[in-house]
Formats: structure tokens, sequence, C-alpha cells
């Protein structure tokens, strides 16, 4: 198992979900001063529109970069299921992005098959927790780009 010098804690959903909130006033509030990193990588706010309640839904995302695209993963702490705002992609691929005071409207596509292969290959090495997180699961974790 790749090992990172991070902490190998995870929390759970309902925790991940509770942490997120308040990560996305305080960034919001900063413009991104306080959230802007965590765990070692930078950070964005995705905010999705709800695939059954038509909401918007935001959450703080670490991002990394292809060219001019970012790209978000969702891992979700390698759990049996994908983050409610896969979902919210795939029915809604239009989704706000902020990254510090910038904001901007993206279009949200998960990658697929090489495309996918590479990106992941990249995003591992750069961050190797993500291939730990692959192994807690048997979902393919999905890897999103924003354009």
């Amino acid at each position: 198992m790749p090992q990172t010098r991070y902490i190998k804690w995870v929390p759970s959903p309902n925790n991940i979900k509770r942490i997120g909130k308040i990560h996305t006033v305080l960034y919001r509030w900063t413009f991104g001063l306080i959230g802007a990193r965590m765990d070692g990588l930078d950070v964005l706010l995705l905010t999705t529109v709800g695939s059954k309640s038509g909401r918007p839904h935001c959450v703080p995302l670490p991002y990394f970069r292809d060219g001019e695209r970012h790209l978000v993963v969702a891992s979700y702490g390698g759990n049996t299921r994908n983050p409610a705002w896969v979902a919210n992609i795939v029915a809604n691929s239009t989704v706000q992005v902020q990254r510090g005071a910038r904001r901007w409207t993206a279009r949200a596509q998960v990658a697929h098959g090489a495309e996918r292969a590479r990106l992941w290959a990249d995003i591992t090495r750069e961050f190797p927790r993500y291939a730990v997180y692959q192994t807690r699961t048997t979902r393919e974790i999905p890897v999103i780009v924003l354009e």
C-alpha cells in the first residue's frame, strides 16, 4: 500500500459533510484566505445543482491541474459509494467553481477510458493517498474534469 506523509485517518461520510459545511463558510467569507489549502493540496469550491432537489450544493474539494483544466476526485475517503455531487454532475454538467476570490461557470465531465487512466496516474503520483482510497472500495473512483 503506498505511503503518504499525511494523516491516515479519514472521517466518516457524515463528518465529511459537517467538516465540508464549515470549510465552505470559511472559504467563502475569506475568499479562500482560510481553506484554500487542505492536507497539502489546493482547494476550490464546487457548486452543483441537486439531481433530486434542484437546489445548489457546494463542497470544498482538493483540485489538480491538467493544462488549463481543473480536476477533482470523487474519492469520498474510499467509501463504497460516490459522493452525491457526482450524481448531480451526471444530471446537470453545468457547475459553479470558486478558486480563491475568482468565480466562474464550468462544464463538469466524468473522465473515462484512457483519459481517466492517464489523469488517475498523474493524480496518484502527485498525491498517493488516492491510490490508498482506491484499495478500500470496489468502485472505480471518478475523476471529474472541469472545463
